[in-house]
């Protein structure tokens, strides 16, 4: 229902879905800011008598944080999650799961002097066009400490598809121009979480580190791609027209902060520029293997039972430790130079974030496919 709210310029405004939810059935909502008390959600629609396993969310969780090594920001984090509702004696009751993770290494006079000035690339002004008032500190809703929420929710939903043989897997495949073209089948995706970088081959992770630590002692910044394959998806996910299986999950990993592009289809090929008969997946068996895969497991928006591969693209973090040019709130031409604690590049600590959201949104496809036959 649309509401009417006095705003800052005392005009009036309709305001109704601030786009703070994804998912319809398994559906989860955020709140807090990077610098505020607390962040946390709310997942409405987790089926009942799902057995939590605590330890795998804390996992993903220490995966994600900040402070786990020499490559990433070193504002430390415990991101300890407390639920507040929705599990009793360890299992889920079907009720909405609330949750939350305090925010204790905050450190906003790091952004005081950015309170009437706008940061190149960030969503300062962007914030401050829409509302009329943003929370300048650390990035406030705009900030990837949002991310910790997607985690909770993401370690819930890989539960969920564990008790149906699904299985999601992610990794770095890029950072810069250093790029591994190797086949998943050919890695132990298994090592990827044995490596700071996340990327599963030796050789390749090494020279993305250096790479990193290269761009940092320059105060810049460096972006990077990562790879998520999907095993175990039946054919039948995912809602034609619209709703298309991998529309949905270009809105989820778009939603990714600093996420600018999102491919699928596996091959090796440039499907856009191919012909037809180069890259038609052919069906071999009653099952819908397929000889080949360029679909990446989705044909008209609907999963075919050959596994899902996509490919995400994240851009170089906005805040780099050099002088710039900007404006202030007033319009005035200003140099600015950052403080506080960054990333060099995101790819590393967005593996997991990757996977969460990757799992919710495929824990939501299998529940909607499930009300589409008797």
């Amino acid at each position: 229902m649309l509401q009417k709210y006095k705003i800052h310029s005392n005009q009036l405004c309709y305001i109704c879905c601030m786009g703070n939810s994804i998912g319809e059935i398994f559906k989860l909502t955020t709140f807090g800011e990077s610098h505020g008390v607390v962040i946390g959600g709310v997942i409405d629609g987790c089926p009942a008598g799902l057995e939590v396993d605590f330890d795998f969310v804390q996992k993903q969780l220490d995966r994600r944080k900040p402070g786990q090594s020499e490559i990433t920001t070193q504002r430390i984090e415990p991101d300890k999650v407390e639920f507040l509702s929705g599990i009793f004696e360890g299992k889920t009751i079907g009720t909405p799961i609330g949750f939350i993770i305090r925010n204790e290494d905050q450190k906003s006079k790091d952004y005081s002097h950015l309170k009437d000035t706008f940061r190149p690339s960030h969503a300062d002004f962007t914030y401050q066009a829409k509302y009329g008032i943003r929370d300048y500190r650390g990035g406030g809703r705009s900030s990837a400490r949002e991310t910790a929420c997607r985690v909770v929710v993401g370690a819930i939903a890989q539960q969920v598809l564990d008790s149906i043989g699904v299985k999601v897997s992610a990794y770095v495949s890029a950072v810069g121009s250093i790029k591994m073209n190797k086949c998943y089948k050919d890695m132990d995706l298994e090592a990827t979480y044995k490596s700071i970088v996340r990327c599963p081959d030796n050789e390749h992770a090494e020279r993305m580190i250096v790479e990193i630590e290269k761009v940092k002692k320059e105060g810049d910044t460096i972006g990077g791609e990562i790879t998520a394959i999907v095993t175990g998806v039946s054919a039948g996910w995912g809602e034609p027209v619209f709703d298309k299986l991998h529309a949905e999950l270009g809105k989820a990993m778009l939603s990714i902060n600093a996420v600018h592009g999102f491919k699928y289809g596996f091959g090796g090929v440039d499907i856009s520029s191919s012909k037809g008969s180069e890259v038609n997946d052919i069906i071999i068996d009653e099952s819908g293997e397929t000889k080949t895969n360029f679909s990446g497991g989705i044909q008209g928006g609907i999963s075919n039972g050959n596994d899902i591969y996509c490919e995400i693209m994240f851009k170089p973090v906005a805040t780099i430790m050099q002088k710039q040019e900007s404006i202030d709130a007033d319009g005035n031409k200003v140099e600015i130079e950052v403080k506080g604690r960054h990333d060099s590049c995101v790819v590393p600590r967005a593996v997991s974030i990757v996977e969460s959201m990757l799992a919710l949104t495929l824990v939501d496809a299998y529940l909607r496919s499930k009300t589409n036959r008797i």
